[in-house]
């Protein structure tokens, strides 16, 4: 669920980066919160049932 969240936002991000040439705060802020999930899915790594 957060791998998903992540890679959508990354997408979002570079979309906005890359097609738009959108270079405010916002933009960025929503890559390190992209990266924040990506990295707090591999360090929870998968929960056993």
């Amino acid at each position: 669920m957060l791998a998903a969240l992540a890679i959508i936002l990354i997408i979002l991000w570079l979309l906005g980066f890359f097609a738009f040439h959108v270079t405010t705060a916002f933009i960025h802020l929503v890559l390190i919160i992209a990266l924040i999930l990506l990295v707090l899915h591999f360090v929870r790594g998968r929960s056993s049932v």
